[in-house]
């Protein structure tokens, strides 16, 4: 089987499988404050979505359904039978797909600044439209906008800096595949499926997916439970490194887990 998303793994080799998937535009470096909180319990593994990072950039449009299955694909790879998962945005798209088409391979799910639908579609198929035209420097002093508040802005600007660098990075035919992939998405019919103990948390501060877009999942998917972190925008694992880093070991470290 070939493989066609880039890993990153960190942890011990037989401790339960932590998977990562981040959001539209960044790679595995997206998840590295949380590593090495999560290593010392658990395998992580942090992936890069098609057409990102390192990962293989195969002809769009995409759709949430190719994502997902890519991601099981790379499980039977490597003969993984199941998964903690934790996505945040696309990266949480694809794991609430997973847990609703797949729910034997998640055993516990953690959705960060998240949402089950971003229509309309039609401004994401003109940012895809943009960044093949332009590349991503075209959108990224917007996109980076959103990521952070303004005071983590000012305070922390190398960070900013560096994340604004992974998304200008991003293959362009990727990164506008994966733009129409969000909107062709609507997972609002699949969230009473999910049966795995689910956290979802939501950025205060994040124009990006609002925290409605949590209450809504939080509204569907049952008994999941929803954390909103004050001062953090979309990318709310790097705004809160700490915060983030122990919810999500609290939560897989949960007993069953």
């Amino acid at each position: 089987m070939t493989a066609r998303l880039h890993l990153t793994v960190d942890g011990p080799a037989a401790a339960p499988v932590l998977l990562l998937g981040g959001s539209l535009g960044t790679a595995a470096a997206m998840w590295q404050p949380q590593v090495p909180a999560l290593a010392e319990r658990f395998r992580v593994i942090r992936y890069d979505h098609l057409g990102h990072g390192r990962s293989a950039v195969p002809a769009g449009p995409y759709t949430l359904d190719l994502l997902g299955r890519e991601v099981l694909r790379t499980l039977d790879r490597l003969d993984v039978p199941w998964v903690h998962y934790a996505g945040l945005s696309l990266g949480g798209m694809v794991g609430m797909w997973l847990a609703a088409h797949a729910p034997d391979r998640v055993r516990r799910l953690a959705l960060l600044c998240t949402s089950a639908w971003l229509g309309p579609a039609g401004p994401w198929r003109e940012r895809a439209a943009t960044v093949r035209a332009g590349g991503l420097p075209a959108i990224a002093d917007a996109v980076v906008a959103r990521w952070f508040t303004p005071a983590f802005a000012t305070a922390r600007p190398n960070v900013v800096a560096a994340h604004r660098a992974m998304l200008t990075a991003t293959s362009p035919a990727g990164y506008a595949a994966c733009c129409e992939a969000i909107a062709a998405m609507d997972l609002r019919p699949d969230l009473d499926r999910i049966v795995t103990p689910t956290l979802v948390v939501a950025g205060a501060d994040d124009p990006a997916t609002p925290v409605a877009h949590a209450r809504e999942i939080v509204g569907r998917v049952p008994g999941a439970r929803l954390v909103v972190l004050d001062a953090a925008a979309h990318l709310a694992n790097v705004e809160q490194p700490a915060r983030v880093g122990r919810l999500l070991r609290e939560h897989f470290e949960e007993p069953g887990g």
